[in-house]
């Protein structure tokens, strides 16, 4: 063997020997296309678009008839518990046993199906599922446009044309530099960049997906037409890879699969479309305001007080008691320090601030206005004879449980036992305020 040769074989073993391991389907950006396209609508003999005929491919050629089932070919699953990357549980209907198991920090789709008929006070009610999230149109897996708004609440943009692409760019072209910038185009996407496992943007070499592959600055669905480009960029933030799956505590980092560093920029990135929504500082008394959120709604001192000390209704013995049922920006991009977050939260500061997600889940969630737990009762959990936390079992009263069964309210807080909340716990809010 020449000795050019030998060289030439030595320098492949050892990129073989050193090649990262596969990498997931979009990788941080963008996948393969034939993945979510179809050129013909064929494929061995028969047709591999869903919902379509053969030779037809839906919209854009998609592998669906519209963007979002194009994502939930892949995302949708008939799971009986939380599993990858799943972010939709199939067959969940209105007024079951069904449940929306998915334990991913956004939260579980299936809840906007699941309308709840109850009794309160011996009166006839019902929780529409509609009102539980993002209402995405996604025709071939039942899910449709909001029955009531037109256009997103505090904005502009069309209910109609909401989908999982309004927010997540299809393509994955949006990309983070070493020094924190974003943008389309420049250094080649090395990998993800979600995930505290995720490699790290190497300057003048390469270049990390944004979080979840949101959409940035300037961006518009090609479908959709009129002026609603993206005025802010997607969010710095990490989670852990083991992302969805059972929770089953609420103040310490173990047992929270759903825990995410969220960094900086989430409130303004909700802002892109609920623009009249948000708001960063708040004068008590002062008419007209929303609850702040945003870069520079910080703690007051008195609030990171109460929620480091907060553990239950009563009971203000904690220390960092960091909750992923009700979560805090650290107002930071560095993200080695977000990454040392995940696996060990430290207390809250003024440093920290409120974000839209700290109430809400970006998805959906088991409760109306997509919160992280039940904002239309006094209490979250209630006890048995010996003073242990249940969650409501009641079919008639529905006190707490708005028409869910045990299982199902344990399922809305992504598997947590109510014994994680404690007994007669009150409405999270206090885990900020403590008024309880």
């Amino acid at each position: 063997m020449k000795a050019t040769t030998k060289v030439a074989v030595l320098a492949a073993a050892a990129l073989l020997i050193g090649a990262p391991a596969a990498f997931a389907f979009h990788s941080g950006g963008v996948a393969e296309c034939e993945g979510c396209h179809s050129m013909h609508n064929s494929f061995e003999g028969s047709a591999n678009v869903t919902g379509g005929t053969q030779y037809k491919s839906g919209p854009y050629l998609l592998k669906a008839q519209d963007q979002s089932g194009a994502c939930l070919n892949c995302h949708n699953a008939a799971d009986t518990t939380a599993s990858g990357y799943h972010i939709s549980t199939a067959g969940v209907t209105p007024n079951d046993s069904t449940r929306a198991v998915e334990g991913t920090p956004g939260g579980d789709f299936a809840w906007l199906k699941k309308t709840m008929s109850y009794s309160i006070r011996g009166a006839a009610t019902s929780l529409d599922g509609d009102r539980h999230g993002h209402n995405i149109v996604a025709v071939d897996f039942g899910y449709t446009a909001d029955k009531v708004l037109t256009t997103a609440p505090g904005g502009t943009y069309p209910a109609a044309s909401l989908a999982c692409s309004s927010c997540h760019d299809p393509h994955g072209k949006y990309r983070r530099f070493a020094d924190g910038t974003q943008t389309t185009t420049g250094l080649p996407i090395f990998g993800s960049g979600s995930y505290t496992s995720s490699i790290s943007p190497i300057g003048g070499v390469s270049a990390v997906g944004v979080y979840r592959i949101l959409a940035g600055v300037g961006y518009q669905p090609k479908s959709l037409a009129g002026s609603f480009a993206f005025a802010n960029p997607a969010p710095d933030a990490v989670a852990k890879s083991s992302y969805n799956g059972v929770s089953t505590t609420v103040n310490t980092a173990a047992g929270q699969k759903d825990l995410v560093a969220y960094g900086r920029g989430m409130s303004e990135y909700c802002a892109n479309c609920h623009s009249a929504m948000h708001i960063d500082t708040y004068t008590s008394g002062t008419k007209g305001l929303v609850h702040p959120a945003g870069n520079g709604a910080k703690l007051t001192a008195p609030i990171a007080t109460n929620y480091n000390a907060y553990v239950t209704s009563g009971v203000m013995t904690g220390t960092v008691g960091y909750s992923a049922i009700a979560p805090y920006e650290l107002g930071t991009g560095d993200y080695t320090a977000m990454t040392a977050f995940v696996a060990a939260p430290v207390a809250a500061t003024t440093n920290n601030n409120v974000l839209c997600l700290s109430c809400h889940r970006a998805h959906a969630s088991g409760f109306e206005s997509m919160a992280r737990y039940n904002l239309i009762n006094e209490f979250m959990t209630t006890a048995d004879a010996a003073g242990v936390a249940l969650y409501d079992s009641s079919t008639t009263e529905g006190k707490i449980n708005t028409g869910l069964s045990v299982q199902q309210q344990t399922d809305a807080y992504n598997g947590r036992p109510a014994t994680a909340f404690g007994p007669m716990a009150r409405n999270n809010c206090n885990k900020c305020h403590a008024k309880d």
